[in-house]
């Protein structure tokens, strides 16, 4: 069988990653120009392979490879095209540069499949340059409200729907054309250490966290740091930093894969010689079981509660972001597992610590993730990188699991 080699992978990676703003690492951004270039040349990359490609109304591209038996039965892979800024050259291209490899060496030995394959390179998943996520993924399934993005604006004050109409698109008027599909695999790098730590070149993912995002305020008395004495102090820096210790104690009995990250703190009146009065923090909660997810965080509000009233400080607590865990296709998974085994590829059955396209994607189709490894786990960077042949590892787990559903 001809194997899909390093040199093919570097140089599509290198291509797609030099689409990009001036600086460090990769910056496209939503609607941006070069988002636009970056969109038009896969559309012309595709239509090498003899696909047929198509744009939605929002920018969504589309290339299409029908079956020769069963051409409405559709089997799809892909991600998202837009980064962060100053971003890494893998953190959603390789979602797209992957199928697109793995479409081209099927073509090359196997022919035409009897299903259709389907590659979609999506306008948006970051909220880069405007406060919204998944703008691609949900529009697919039409689950983007127009409302959400009509007066949001980009650090340079200009509005998302100017910058939409200057590339070209416009809001969905109509049903979404594209979301009826019957399998969907993401290739994605891990983006933390599981993979690197355990020396394995494949994650055959089987869920997708489920996260609780809170701002917590707590009110003391400000007061002078020298003639306060400790015990007359009502100091919410203190309250703060023994809910905080509390609730990674907690999280670290839990165990894996309950996270907890508290990752902003901000006092007041931050000042060396004061006593803080106020307080606020934020509280990052993730778990891949959504009764487990539920009792932690009900246990951390409950206990911070506790520790507000014996310290005599007034606490308020904003649960601001509140997303459910999302368990990929059984069957999706084992197929990745089985081609990991027959293809005698170094794999590991893991769950997704971060969000993805998949997570949308998976309440409507049957949906499975592909991770290769973080080099130091480090992503949203330049520096972000995996080993080429875990790559080609990577790529060949997919192109088989492609393989197996649509041929």
């Amino acid at each position: 069988m001809v194997e899909i080699t390093e040199r093919e992978v570097e140089e599509t990676i290198d291509w797609l990653s030099g689409i990009s703003a001036e600086g460090p690492g990769v910056t496209r951004l939503l609607y941006d120009k070069h988002w636009v270039e970056a969109q038009n040349g896969l559309k012309e990359k595709f239509e090498e392979l003899g696909m047929k490609v198509e744009f939605d109304a929002i920018g969504n591209l589309f290339a299409t490879l029908e079956g020769t038996e069963e051409p409405e039965t559709i089997i799809a892979s892909g991600s998202h095209v837009d980064t962060v800024v100053e971003g890494g050259s893998l953190d959603g291209q390789l979602g797209i540069v992957g199928p697109y490899l793995a479409v081209k060496k099927l073509l090359e030995t196997k022919g035409k499949p009897k299903k259709t394959l389907r590659i979609i390179s999506m306008a948006e998943e970051e909220g880069s340059r405007f406060p919204y996520g998944f703008w691609g993924s949900k529009n697919i399934f039409g689950m983007a409200k127009r409302e959400e993005v009509e007066k949001i604006k980009d650090g340079d004050d200009i509005s998302f729907v100017d910058a939409m109409a200057e590339a070209g698109f416009n809001f969905l008027e109509e049903d979404p054309k594209f979301a009826k599909m019957d399998a969907f695999i993401e290739m994605h790098i891990e983006q933390g250490n599981f993979l690197e730590a355990e020396g394995k070149s494949v994650g055959v993912v089987t869920a997708i966290v489920g996260q609780k995002r809170y701002d917590v305020t707590l009110k003391g008395q400000a007061n002078h740091a020298g003639t306060t004495l400790m015990g007359y102090r009502k100091d919410a820096m203190e309250g703060a930093a023994r809910m905080i210790v509390n609730g990674i104690d907690k999280a670290k009995a839990a165990g894996d894969p309950q996270v907890l990250t508290f990752g902003r703190v901000d006092p007041l009146p931050n000042t060396v010689n004061v006593v803080p009065g106020e307080v606020s923090f934020s509280i990052d909660c993730r778990h891949t079981d959504q009764d487990a997810l539920n009792k932690f965080s009900e246990e951390l509000v409950e206990d911070m509660k506790a520790t507000a009233e014996k310290m005599g400080l007034e606490i308020e607590i904003d649960l601001w972001m509140d997303e459910s865990p999302v368990a990929m296709d059984e069957e999706i998974i084992q197929t990745i597992e089985g081609v990991c085994e027959e293809r005698d590829l170094d794999f590991k059955v893991m769950h997704s610590g971060a969000g993805h396209d998949s997570q949308i994607f998976a309440p409507h189709v049957p949906t499975g993730m592909i991770f290769v490894p973080s080099i130091d786990g480090i992503s949203h960077n330049p520096a972000e990188a995996t080993d080429t042949s875990d790559l080609v590892q990577g790529i060949e787990a997919l192109k088989s699991s492609l393989e197996k559903l649509a041929y």
